[in-house]
């Protein structure tokens, strides 16, 4: 039937899976532009998994599948749907970056063992060529290091090991070793000899590498990192559309690949670092004799408050600025902000949300769970957009965030994240925060902005606080 109704209208096989290829090229494109802003992104979502659900299924005549191959065929995207789903449905907002690390390793994965076993097949048949065998290794090399990379990062987020970073001497000259072993075999296999167990050796290296690139890096990094690896597994999956001839493969890895680097560049941008020291530098990295956090905090007094008092300072004041961290994604407290934003606004307060870029643990992290409470789109301020009015704000409210309000970031040349760009609320005229204590925050370092005159801790935990805030807000 589905070859009559395309030579009914004039179309070969191949001329009806290309113009499918391209209408999935296209939703994808769609799709990657709606994800751009909170009002369409549920939608992008849809048009995106729209393309994707055509791809797949204009690409299923193209296999000339033996009975048992379509068998397994019809296994593999059932129980892939099945944990797509499911996973999908149970993930918290606060695991999402371990989930994204886990998706993008697998497609690395997937890309290396796909060209592996089509370099097999062509070894068998003599087909191969230097641009075949090129993009096979290329594909193999940077699909196994996203791969092995990605399986670290959801390591590290998941506390499943340290998230500080690995580091042992001579770590570097290990790692430049097996680069140039990678190299050396890459030129043996492009331009000398075939050979699949050569080419599986270049695989199991290329894994070593991808975990060697990453145990160095920090948690606080690591957003940075997924985003990186994310666009390796995009061009992973354009090589390995390339080694099979299959345009949707390479339309689609190539967008996925430049979206990860422009990514990359613009969180790189945000944290006022070059992506060079985000990989290299080991920001987080416990180093002897420094002192910790915590002994300094102990060292040195702070100003505390119960929930009334700072209800009524709240519920007095003409502005609000409220900055979320990561501390209300972990509490869920993302409704509990909006219950005490709504009884501010009754109370006729102006009230608006900071949003810095790296704040949580991936970009949009913060708006998406704002959204998730119904809380407008238009309260929700950029970095460069909202600094300025901090100025004017008689509270800066500062739920679970600390590195991203950090002085040290403009006054302290020796922190590892001086230069980034922190949001200004140390220019309210208040600053309340709510913390469950003073430990310091990713980057592991302390924040004098908890010891200021006109800083009040709350400390707690952040949706509780939150909750008891609004009821004092009502009450004043």
């Amino acid at each position: 039937m589905r070859h009559a109704l395309l030579a009914s209208s004039g179309l070969t096989l191949s001329q009806g899976i290309a113009l499918l290829y391209l209408l999935a090229a296209v939703l994808f494109i769609l799709g990657l532009k709606q994800l751009s802003s909170p009002k369409g992104a549920r939608r992008g979502n849809w048009i995106a998994a729209v393309g994707m659900l055509i791809a797949v299924a204009a690409s299923v005549p193209k296999l000339h599948a033996t009975t048992t191959g379509i068998v397994l065929i019809a296994v593999g995207t059932v129980v892939g749907v099945v944990v797509g789903a499911v996973s999908a449905r149970r993930v918290k907002m606060t695991a999402m970056p371990q989930m994204v690390a886990a998706f993008n390793g697998v497609g690395g994965g997937a890309a290396a063992l796909v060209s592996t076993m089509e370099y097999q097949r062509l070894v068998a048949t003599g087909g191969q060529g230097v641009v075949f065998v090129f993009t096979v290794v290329f594909s193999v090399v940077v699909g196994s290091v996203s791969f092995a990379g990605s399986v670290v990062a959801f390591s590290k987020l998941q506390e499943l090991m340290t998230g500080i970073p690995i580091t042992y001497a001579g770590q570097k000259v290990v790692n430049g070793a097996v680069v140039l072993a990678i190299l050396g075999i890459a030129v043996y296999l492009i331009g000398f000899g075939t050979s699949v167990p050569v080419l599986a050796v270049l695989l199991v290296i290329a894994l070593l590498l991808g975990v060697g690139f990453v145990l160095p890096i920090g948690g606080a990094d690591m957003p940075v990192v997924i985003s990186l690896l994310n666009a390796f597994t995009g061009l992973a999956v354009a090589s390995s559309g390339f080694v099979l001839g299959n345009t949707v493969l390479i339309v689609g890895g190539t967008l996925v690949g430049a979206a990860g680097t422009l990514l990359t560049m613009l969180m790189s941008e945000a944290m006022g670092r070059s992506l060079s020291n985000i990989l290299f530098a080991a920001v987080g990295k416990v180093v002897a004799g420094a002192g910790g956090a915590g002994e300094a905090g102990e060292a040195k007094p702070v100003r505390s408050g119960t929930p009334d008092d700072v209800g009524v300072l709240l519920a007095y004041s003409r502005k609000v600025i409220i900055v979320p961290g990561y501390g209300l994604a972990v509490a869920q407290a993302q409704h509990a902000a909006r219950e005490l934003a709504n009884a501010l606004e009754k109370r006729g307060v102006e009230v608006e949300y900071a949003i810095h870029p790296v704040a949580g643990r991936m970009p949009g992290h913060m708006n998406v769970l704002l959204a998730e409470a119904d809380v407008p789109y238009d309260q929700l301020k950029e970095m460069d957009e909202i600094n300025d009015e901090f100025k004017s704000a008689d509270v800066a409210l500062v739920v679970g965030a600390n590195d991203v309000v950090n002085p040290a970031a403009r006054t302290a040349p020796d922190s590892p994240i001086y230069g980034m760009p922190i949001l200004a609320a140390d220019d309210a005229k208040n600053i309340v925060f709510l913390k469950r204590s003073l430990r310091p925050g990713f980057a592991g370092i302390d924040n004098e902005l908890m010891y200021d005159q006109k800083t009040i801790m709350l400390f707690g935990d952040a949706k509780d606080s939150l909750t008891k805030l609004a009821v004092a807000v009502k009450a004043a």
